[in-house]
């Protein structure tokens, strides 16, 4: 698989909710902080979108679609001075998918998902997004709007099969969301996600997920981008926030992670498959990446799912 591929595989979003409203009139919904990723298409209408801790609210026309990628509050209106109401009053409580007519609708039609995380790295993904995600050409939104208008059809009309339906086009649409926002260049920013969209850097990166327990060297992951030890070395570091040794190690580090979670696996098992000589040697490495052993890691997660 590739990079942003393997993150999504490792985080397991899924669909916790999908639904829309048909608004009629004025409107202006607060919504609360939230875990997870939550998508918004506007399908028809247009509408202002204002997220906590953003500097200008966001003006949303038909087509438009959105990510809010780090739980913070945000409110959508048709006039960002109206007093809010709050999301419980235009959903019936309980109700986590259909459309939702208000005030007798016509004036704008919005979809959103939102996604819960289940993998135990939700935050590699969630800090490498900015508060807002928003994707508006035309020719960046046909397949979310493809989807959009097949799911506004799932949920309208709904069949056998609609809810697995329904969550696929939803996945559909958080991927192609990613990739719009990976192909814009992302030079605003360090980490991992905006280093995908470096050519160079993107095939080391690309390297390591795809070999693991390779017993890469910094001289090795250079010749994977086409550039020299030493320049490579300064570009990975300042397009990533760490060095390539380091992205290696946390790489490992998280798939660790994820099968001492899912997985009956042995801890010599799982090192070996990651590319460490010895047990011991696994176990230093993740102490230092997670603050505890392997075994530490996988019985505080286990009580935390019996506990659940």
């Amino acid at each position: 698989m590739d990079p942003l591929s393997d993150v999504l595989s490792l985080l397991k979003p899924r669909s916790h909710t999908f639904y829309g409203y048909d608004v009629g009139g004025d409107f202006s919904v607060q919504f609360p902080p939230h875990r997870g990723i939550k998508c918004y298409a506007l399908a028809s209408g247009r509408g202002w979108l204002w997220v906590d801790g953003v500097a200008d609210p966001v003006h949303l026309r038909a087509g438009d679609c959105c990510l809010l990628a780090r739980g913070l509050p945000f409110r959508f209106a048709s006039d960002l001075s109206l007093p809010p109401e709050g999301p419980q009053n235009f959903r019936e409580p309980g109700v986590n998918r259909g459309i939702v007519t208000v005030n007798g609708g016509g004036t704008c039609l919005t979809v959103g998902v939102h996604f819960l995380l289940g993998g135990v790295n939700a935050d590699v993904l969630t800090q490498s997004l900015p508060p807002l995600v928003h994707i508006r050409e035309e020719s960046d939104t046909a397949v979310i709007r493809w989807s959009l208008d097949r799911m506004i059809q799932e949920l309208r009309h709904p069949q056998p099969g609609g809810f697995l339906m329904a969550e696929n086009l939803a996945y559909l649409m958080l991927v192609q969301a990613l990739r719009l926002h990976l192909a814009r260049g992302l030079q605003a920013g360090v980490g991992w996600l905006f280093a995908l969209a470096d050519q160079r850097i993107g095939g080391a990166i690309h390297a390591i997920h795809h070999a693991p327990a390779r017993r890469w060297t910094l001289q090795d992951l250079a010749g994977e981008a086409g550039m020299s030890r030493s320049p490579f070395a300064q570009r990975f570091k300042a397009t990533v926030g760490v060095s390539a040794m380091e992205y290696l190690t946390s790489w490992r580090m998280l798939l660790a992670a994820d099968r001492l979670t899912t997985t009956d696996d042995p801890v010599g098992e799982i090192a070996a498959s990651l590319g460490y000589e010895s047990e011991s040697a696994f176990s230093a490495a993740f102490k230092r990446e997670k603050g505890c052993s392997p075994r530490q890691y996988n019985r505080e997660r286990r009580l935390s799912r019996e506990q659940v």
